[in-house]
């Protein structure tokens, strides 16, 4: 038998299956020539099958492995990494189609399409891609079944049925060891791949960025509050805080990058909410002012924003506590406030002079601000996407010429005036608003969200919040950016077939929103069932958890999930309740054993006596075992099951241990 014959054709249709299905998910960020390989290779393994190509020589394999690795230095810099490493398995999975020639290889095959599985999950872990991976798991359990010489795995579409039925009777110990097996901390660290895009607010703000994320409908995070939904227009989510400005641009200063968080107060009644957020390749939380959550390794900086060690990579769940009517930080540190009055060396000198007349005709604070609002309110300022270039004195320009702009260019020229009016001020960026999913009673913020924000300082009160672009656009704040933009009909513009454009069908929106708390529903109790969760549910289950409750209960669960499956599977119920029959099968079983099985349809004296020739020896046992089977099954002896249990054994012992390979040959 040669090589090729070694692979049944079913096991190898199946196996070209699975590697397509393999492939597929890993299109978009592959690149081409391991489709093209896959393509040759796969043309190359039919041909052999068909035995009209050989296999590769030694050559030829060391050849294409070395290729494949240069390929992948070519195509990602590297053969270290995660991209990288996804791009050489998958390779591997390919190039072991041509050495394939024994089962064990192809078991080494099916196993690497295992692994290859999982590796989809590193760039989409959304429930599509959960339920798309169950395809190539199927694909790879028929070709696992297909090697097996049986009736069943020599026909596809019964293959298949099985490989299906397989997995669906795998499925409640899967459900069980999700549950109750312990969520541990990886031994390491896998960072997220590099090619998987990811857009958000970064730690500097330019007008022109705000506008960007503007134009986008990538979803952020969503969130869900215990009891009351705060209205939209108090929904303020910070991520962090811009105190620098070098003429264009606003960004971190050192001081707010400081890990010590500053002195609060916690004042009314607080919120109790949940996030799921999206990976954004940023360190720093959302949430509400000010926030305190128990996620792990988490600290709140000097500008009370959330952060994390490393960048978000990965959904993340986790939990705020806010206090909406917080005091943030009353006494503050003349370094604080000298960072917080920091302007440029030039430019600008219009907004300057305009801030130190201000400040000359409102003493008080509060009334510079509210005169400060009042101009943006009652003068022609427009908000849009579209606004006007503006030159070296941007500021200058903004408010005494072009008056046009967005949230980022209010935030951005108040700060500065109040600065100018020696007034400590600084630039929130953040999230206002989101979307309210009714059916799974959550908020969804999405990038076109991204707004910025003024905060003040004053002794003894604290940073207090203002927003300008209320004054301009109050519809922003209240209804969203879709409102605010209707007259200019701007709002993804670039994406005029995304469903968010059309929200005034009401069929097409409830469509929407139902796929999406379908997401958020997979994100939160599957994605987002991690040790704290799974801590949390066990004990309302159980109470106290410990180690030895979980390992009791995974152990006595999985028990019981095994017991039922197989009390479904070989159904003892069903089986045969006469004894005689049933002692007759044992002696069936014990003679095919040594190589004497019985034929369909088969007598039970012709059975015997054909078995009685192929064994000579212990033609007497099997003989008088027949004889008695005959006596009490057809000519009306007494039923005896002893006695046939008798004549059973007295066979087994005349039998041998084992066949030797020249009798089983002679058989």
């Amino acid at each position: 038998m040669n090589g090729a014959a070694a692979i049944p054709r079913i096991s190898l249709i199946w196996l070209l299956v699975a590697q397509a299905l393999v492939i597929i998910p890993h299109l978009g960020h592959l690149p081409l020539w391991v489709v093209a390989l896959w393509l040759v290779c796969a043309a190359w393994r039919v041909q052999i099958f068909r035995m009209r190509m050989g296999y590769p020589n030694g050559w030829l394999r060391g050849g294409l492995i070395l290729g494949a690795a240069a390929g992948v230095l070519l195509s990602r810099g590297s053969l270290v990494g995660l991209d990288a490493g996804v791009v050489l398995l998958i390779a591997a999975f390919i190039l072991k189609l041509l050495e394939m020639r024994t089962r064990r290889d192809a078991l080494v095959l099916i196993f690497l399409g295992f692994f290859s599985v999982v590796t989809a999950y590193l760039f989409d872990d959304g429930i599509l891609a959960a339920l798309y991976s169950l395809l190539p798991v199927t694909a790879l359990l028929a070709a696992l079944i297909g090697l097996q010489q049986s009736d069943v795995a020599a026909q596809p579409w019964p293959t298949l049925r099985l490989a299906a039925g397989l997995l669906l009777q795998a499925l409640p110990l899967m459900l069980l060891l999700f549950v109750l097996f312990p969520r541990l901390e990886p031994l390491w660290s896998m960072p997220a791949p590099k090619n998987r895009a990811l857009s958000g607010l970064s730690e500097s703000m330019a007008p022109a960025d705000i506008a960007e994320l503007s134009r986008s409908p990538a979803l952020v995070f969503r969130a869900s509050f215990e009891g009351r939904t705060p209205p939209r227009s108090e929904l303020y989510w910070r991520a962090l805080t811009l105190d620098h400005f070098d003429g264009r641009r606003w960004s971190q200063s050192s001081l707010s990058k400081q890990a010590p968080p500053a002195l609060w107060e916690k004042r009314g009644e607080p919120l109790h909410y949940s996030i799921i957020m999206q990976p954004s390749a940023q360190p720093w939380l959302f949430a509400l002012d000010v926030g305190e959550t128990r996620l792990a390794h988490t600290r709140q900086m000097s500008d009370f924003r959330l952060q994390l060690p490393g960048p978000v990579d990965r959904a993340l769940l986790y939990r705020v506590s806010s206090w909406p009517a917080v005091v943030r930080e009353p006494d503050a540190s003349a370094a604080r406030l000298a960072t917080a009055l920091q302007l440029p060396v030039g430019g600008d000198p219009r907004s300057r002079a305009w801030g130190a007349e201000l400040r000359r005709q409102y003493p008080q604070a509060e009334q510079l601000v509210q005169a400060l609002l009042s101009r943006f309110n009652r003068q022609p300022f427009g908000y849009t996407l579209r606004p006007p270039k503006l030159g070296r004195d941007s500021i200058d320009e903004f408010l005494f010429e072009t008056r046009s702009g967005f949230c980022a260019h209010y935030a951005g020229a108040m700060t500065f005036v109040l600065r100018a009016a020696g007034i400590p001020a600084r630039v929130v960026a953040g999230y206002q608003g989101g979307e309210y999913n009714p059916a799974g009673n959550y908020i969804q913020v999405r990038q076109f969200d991204a707004h910025a924000w003024v905060e003040y300082w004053q002794p003894g009160r604290g940073w207090l919040a203002v927003d300008p672009t209320f004054q301009v656009a109050p519809e922003r704040i209240e209804a969203g950016l879709e409102e605010a933009l209707a007259q200019e009909q701007s709002f993804l513009e670039d994406l005029p077939f995304s469903p968010l454009r059309y929200r005034q069908l009401d069929w097409l929106n409830r469509l929407r929103l139902g796929w999406d708390n379908l997401n958020y529903g997979w994100q939160r109790w599957v994605l987002g069932y991690q040790g704290a969760e799974q801590l949390r549910l066990l004990q309302r289950w159980f109470g106290h958890t410990d180690g030895r409750t979980l390992g009791f209960a995974l152990v006595a669960g999985a028990g019981l999930l095994l017991a039922v499956l197989a009390l479904w599977l070989f159904k003892p119920w069903q089986r045969e309740v006469d004894a005689q029959q049933r002692l007759f099968r044992r002696f069936e079983r014990l003679l095919a054993r040594h190589a004497v099985p019985r034929s369909p349809g088969e007598g039970a004296r012709a059975y015997a006596e054909r078995a009685a020739r192929a064994l000579p020896q212990q033609a007497g046992p099997i003989r008088r075992f027949a004889d008695a089977y005959e006596q009490q099954r057809y000519a009306g002896g007494n039923a005896s099951p002893a006695l046939l249990r008798t004549q059973l054994a007295a066979l087994r012992r005349a039998l041998p241990w084992r066949l030797t390979s020249l009798e089983r040959d002679s058989r």
